[in-house]
């Protein structure tokens, strides 16, 4: 075989792992989209589609042009994960869930009045960035995991580029904001108790996380006191 039959077989093997990834982020889509519709009775419901809609092209972007390797480490079931953060991460889903879930009753229900158009383009306007921040943050970080582990054997070292150079954590700022905003765009005020549920949630992982990269990732204290702020800017 020669360098070019290599490359293309090579290239080859890349896109079947991209196709992989895009199949494997729809699964979330198709999750949530049950739960929305099936809580709301109906399928006429415009910005349940927008926020699926969204998700799903901030996935298949990033999956599109990321690096392969990760890829690789956000669909296989990894090793090394944190006890600690398996458990976290089940309590996160259910509050992300029901926060889909009271969201649904509300529009089936109309359990609460109307969100003022004001909030309701503010709150669209900081989702669409956040998931734009959270996808530069993805595609500039290769070890951006879907559990927290240390992966030696990948040469796991700080990433201190893009938005990293802001918050030490800007993915979970991206998931932060994105949390707080989906129910006001979805009309449910309702919803926010949950999603403020799930938001707290993130910052106890993020506090969590940022404790164990100072203990078991080289290179993170001198990371550390450069970017002072682990997941608000000026704040935190």
């Amino acid at each position: 075989m020669n360098q070019q039959d290599m490359r293309n077989r090579l290239k080859k093997t890349e896109w079947i792992l991209r196709i992989k990834g895009i199949l494997s982020g729809a699964v979330p889509v198709i999750i949530m989209g049950l739960i929305l519709f099936i809580s709301a009775g109906t399928v006429n419901w415009p910005m349940a589609w927008f926020i699926l809609g969204v998700l799903f092209i901030s996935t298949t972007f990033v999956t599109l042009f990321c690096d392969p390797d990760l890829i690789v480490e956000r669909t296989n079931k990894q090793k090394g994960g944190k006890d600690w953060d398996n458990r976290l991460l089940k309590v996160m889903n259910l509050t992300g869930f029901l926060t889909l879930l009271v969201a649904g009753l509300d529009m089936r229900y109309d359990m609460n009045g109307e969100i003022p158009d004001s909030i309701f383009f503010i709150a669209i306007t900081i989702f669409l960035f956040s998931y734009c921040f959270l996808s530069w943050a993805i595609l500039k970080n290769p070890f951006f995991s879907l559990i927290v582990r240390i992966q030696d054997e990948r040469d796991h070292h700080v990433i201190i580029s893009g938005p990293y150079q802001i918050v030490r954590h800007p993915g979970y700022l991206g998931l932060f904001l994105i949390t707080l905003t989906q129910p006001l765009i979805l009309g449910s005020l309702l919803a926010i108790i949950p999603g403020v549920i799930t938001g707290v949630l993130l910052i106890l992982r993020t506090s969590i996380e940022d404790d164990t990269l100072f203990t078991e990732l080289n290179g993170y204290c001198d990371y550390a006191q450069n970017v002072r702020y682990r997941l608000f800017p000026c704040a935190w």
